[in-house]
């Protein structure tokens, strides 16, 4: 049987020279849809993995109950005082909590289309870059605690104006010149960031937004939890800092990938309807060859598998070129959505759903024109035109 599924599907693909604008329907329609595809899911894909490198499980982040963002969230003095004494925090070479109050603002700013928009604005304490170790600089300098400086991440200029080193931004007290550019592989790439408590005066805020910590152990995470939320004088909610990251990405995750499959299933119909026409030509086109090879013994199993295997390559073929395309025009280029910059991505487990994707389609697709290959009498076929 396997010897006869592979002959004839040789013979199907030997005559492919004869069917070649036919064939290309399938290749160049399976093309378009992958291709369109994995250019949606490329935003999502990529703005998951910066959620994900922000977040780290040996980092906690404390906000007030019910904080959906760090944005809603506020913390007073007091409070902060308080999550910094509390068990299961890591101690910096001093002996003091490994922890930082931090502001998370907007900023506006110029897109470099024109048009406005806003930019994330953070503040760093004493502790803030002690607790990042994947905080570098990469030009100009740090800001110094106390001034009216900021640096910024290397993405956020390549979407919005004003954002080198030497440029001002413009804040309700006045300009802050960018004295610095950092990187740090995650969201934080595409933001502005200056000492905490100059920025708090700036925009009038009188409380933080939240408190990030060093924990001192993976299991720490319990007992700093249990401590903040059986104290009376606080309502707050310790996550850690990837759990955080991972559910603010759900919302937004599922929204494109509901519009992005949307849209895929779509334009898959299409590419099922011209696979189907394809494969039905391809059998009236090669009806005296398939009767032939029934004639002289051949099943009509192998036959039907032939027909669907010409209807996967031809669709794995397109999948792989639309994936090339869309690799070449998407992965690592710059992106953004809201005040969220980092890069698209065309992983390769997209472009391995990709072809599942075009395999399915092309099954779908081919499966009745297979069954009429086979079913179709001998003496009708022979007696084809």
């Amino acid at each position: 049987m396997l010897r006869q599924i592979f002959v004839v599907s040789a013979i199907n693909f030997k005559s492919l020279r004869q069917r070649l604008w036919r064939s290309l329907v399938i290749v160049v329609g399976m093309a378009c849809v992958i291709g369109v595809l994995l250019s949606m899911l490329s935003l999502t894909e990529g703005m998951l993995a910066a959620y994900m490198k922000t977040g780290d499980p040996g980092r906690a982040l404390v906000v007030s109950a019910g904080s959906q963002n760090e944005g809603n969230s506020a913390l007073s003095r007091d409070k902060v005082r308080l999550i910094m004494d509390a068990p299961g925090i890591a101690k910096a070479p001093d002996g003091s909590p490994l922890a930082d109050a931090g502001i998370n603002s907007g900023v506006p700013v110029i897109r470099l289309n024109d048009r406005p928009a806003y930019n994330n604005l953070r503040g760093f304490g004493p502790k803030g870059i002690m607790l990042r170790p994947e905080f570098h600089m990469v030009s100009g300098r740090m800001f110094r605690a106390g001034t009216r400086e900021l640096v910024v991440g290397v993405l956020a200029k390549t979407q919005f104006k004003g954002m080198n080193v030497g440029d001002k931004v413009i804040l309700p007290d006045g300009e802050w010149p960018i004295v610095g550019s950092f990187t740090t592989g995650d969201l934080l790439d595409g933001q502005l960031i200056g000492d905490t408590e100059t920025v708090m005066k700036a925009i009038r805020r009188p409380a933080y937004n939240s408190v990030l910590v060093r924990l001192a152990s993976p299991s720490s995470f319990a007992i700093f939890k249990h401590a903040l939320t059986t104290n009376p004088a606080l309502a707050v909610d310790p996550i850690l800092q990837s759990d955080w990251y991972k559910k603010l990405s759900e919302g937004f995750s599922t929204f494109f990938k509901v519009i992005a499959y949307g849209i895929g299933i779509i334009m898959g119909i299409g590419a099922l309807f011209g696979c189907f026409n394809t494969m039905y030509a391809a059998v009236a086109a090669r009806a005296r060859e398939i009767a032939t090879l029934r004639a002289i013994g051949y099943n009509a199993f192998p036959v039907a598998v032939s027909v669907i295997l010409e209807a996967v390559a031809l669709s794995v073929a397109g999948a792989l070129i639309g994936a090339l395309i869309a690799w070449t025009l998407y992965d690592g280029v710059d992106g953004s959505f809201g005040q969220n910059v980092f890069k698209l991505t065309v992983s390769p487990a997209l472009i391995g759903m990709a072809v599942l994707w075009a395999m399915a389609v092309a099954i779908l697709g081919g499966l009745l024109p297979s069954i009429r290959a086979a079913r179709r009498p001998v003496v009708e076929a022979l007696r084809a035109t």
